[in-house]
């Protein structure tokens, strides 16, 4: 792009470190072997691919051997919860819980099962996107065999408790699987001490590069393989791996987690500048949790205009935004956080998500201001 413009859309997706570039860029030109090979290019390539699953299971505090690279976390949520499912099914067990604002690769995947017998509960997520975990508890029964709660919501930022929640779930002897997208690289994480059974993350959203993701699964926990072939990863999932993504998701995750406190403080005085001008605007109300929600993320909705139209108006203006998840990107209908929320549908309609990262600026910040309030008085006018 020769045009400059000032992109605000990092929860849908992140520009490549420079670390991630390097590390891709090696392995292309130098581990371009099949990792299933057993003369020395394909060992080479192997090794980066270890080394690569050692370095992202000691960030996440997991054993290398429970890491299985995916394509991204789209796969990584469907593999666990129809693993989990299958499993609690030969058990006797088919009730899962989750809540009512999932990413879709989750709910449709819930919405499958459904269709094939489970029993689904999804979790009342409150005005605020957090969920209550005495109504988790009163909702886990005899034969539940999975609760699935995301880690920090897509479109709204809010944080839910996970580790009460996973507490809550090997009291009662259920798994529990996390999707961790938004959170991972963003927020410190440890499977362990957060008892996490299952988690999934994607590295196109921490600076790393597209299609690629992984998914943790605890040892003892069964994985049913969506991918039939070779016994690539041990199994869980056929194909060659991708060595060029493997190594760069390693190296961007490796070095947002270094910096991550320091990110975090620079992010977040972005957000709270934001936060603040975008309030002055009359008829704005903030969606999600005030402070407790990811440090990057500003989710508005503005009364009496559309959301889709006032992300094009900035569009125009070089200014990259969404009105939620990319995912459902041209779909008629709202946001189906914020109706999970209470709002309204004009309401929900009227929203935009402004998602922000370490290589956005003050100036930025001002101008985004400056140009939603232009075009919010646009709008009204029309």
């Amino acid at each position: 792009m020769s045009e400059k413009i000032i992109y605000a859309d990092n929860a849908a997706t992140t520009k490549m470190s420079a670390a991630a570039k390097e590390a891709m860029l090696r392995c292309i030109d130098d581990y371009y072997g099949n990792p299933s090979s057993l003369h020395r290019a394909g060992q080479a390539a192997l090794k980066e691919v270890q080394g690569a699953r050692e370095t992202i299971s000691a960030l996440l505090g997991c054993d290398a051997k429970e890491l299985t690279f995916t394509s991204c976390a789209s796969e990584a949520d469907n593999q666990a919860i129809i693993s989990a499912a299958k499993t609690g099914a030969q058990n006797g067990k088919k009730h899962i819980i989750s809540t009512s604002f999932e990413h879709h690769a989750v709910l449709k995947t819930l919405e499958k099962l459904k269709d094939e017998g489970f029993y689904i509960t999804l979790l009342n997520v409150h005005e605020t996107g957090v969920i209550r975990p005495e109504e988790l508890e009163k909702a886990i029964r005899p034969d539940t065999c999975l609760v699935s709660v995301m880690y920090a919501n897509n479109e709204i930022g809010s944080i839910q408790p996970i580790e009460e929640a996973g507490r809550l779930c090997h009291e009662k002897g259920v798994l529990f699987h996390t999707d961790a997208v938004q959170a991972v690289g963003h927020i410190p994480i440890d499977v362990k001490k957060q008892n996490i059974d299952m988690l999934s993350l994607s590295a196109h959203k921490f600076h790393g590069p597209k299609g690629i993701g992984a998914l943790y699964a605890k040892k003892g926990i069964l994985l049913t393989s969506l991918i039939n072939g070779g016994e690539q990863e041990r199994g869980k999932r056929a194909g060659t791996e991708n060595v060029p993504a493997i190594a760069a998701m390693a190296a961007a995750l490796k070095e947002e987690c270094e910096n991550m406190d320091e990110n975090t403080v620079y992010v977040k005085a972005l957000r709270e500048r934001l936060i603040f001008g975008l309030s002055q605007i009359k008829g704005s109300v903030l969606n999600g949790e005030r402070y407790d929600r990811l440090a990057g993320n500003v989710n508005f909705c503005f009364e009496q205009t559309d959301g889709e139209m006032l992300s094009l108006l900035l569009s125009e203006k070089g200014i990259c935004i969404s009105t939620g998840s990319a995912c459902a990107s041209g779909s008629p209908e709202p946001s189906h956080v914020l109706m999970a929320l209470g709002r309204s549908r004009s309401i929900a309609k009227s929203a935009v998500r402004i998602s922000l990262c370490r290589y956005n600026t003050e100036d930025e910040i001002d101008c985004i201001i400056s140009e939603v309030r232009k075009a919010v008085e646009k709008l009204r006018r029309s």
